[in-house]
């Protein structure tokens, strides 16, 4: 029975400190993107809107590209993705449509990610998740934070082609 302790507590321990070398390992990585995108001035502009970090910055910003790639904010959200399928016949036009699973499975990713932490930080982002969650009957956090995403494309979207700081309402 001592001995299956001692087994236990060892392999507990080594795992410990797995864990602790990943973690390290995370902040390493983390200091090495936030010093590479740097450079980019886009990075600035993604930066700006309060909850975007640097790794969503840069995961956003090599997932797009470049912007100019995109007519408009709804080809930028097609491309992530973030688009519903249309359920309809004649008069009759479904409240449930499901988000389409096509598009850049990373940028969404990224996008749906930033949204939930720009929802926590910029009161206007909050109020409008706030405003779907209630709208929705169906799993109203998904639904909601994925229209938050789409809200944040457009906001992305016209900050590149403009090449503008956000700015918080006041």
């Amino acid at each position: 029975m001592a001995r299956r302790v001692d087994t236990d507590c060892l392999l507990l321990s080594v795992y410990a400190e797995e864990i602790k070398a990943f973690q390290k390992m995370i902040k390493d990585l983390d200091k090495a993107i936030e010093k590479i995108v740097k450079v980019i001035d886009e990075e600035q502009i993604l930066r700006s809107i309060p909850g975007i970090g640097p790794v969503y910055a840069a995961g956003i910003l090599a997932e797009i590209g470049q912007i100019e790639r995109f007519d408009n904010e709804a080809k930028l959200a097609k491309y992530a993705g973030l688009s519903w399928k249309e359920k309809q016949s004649g008069n009759y036009a479904s409240d449930n449509t499901p988000l389409k699973r096509t598009g850049n499975a990373y940028l969404r990713y990224y996008l749906v990610e930033a949204a939930n932490r720009v929802r926590i930080q910029d009161p206007v982002f909050g109020e409008y998740y706030q405003r779907k969650y209630k709208e929705v009957k169906r799993t109203p956090s998904k639904r909601a934070l994925v229209l938050t995403a789409r809200k944040l494309v457009r906001v992305i979207f016209f900050l590149l082609k403009n090449h503008q700081i956000y700015q918080e309402k006041r």
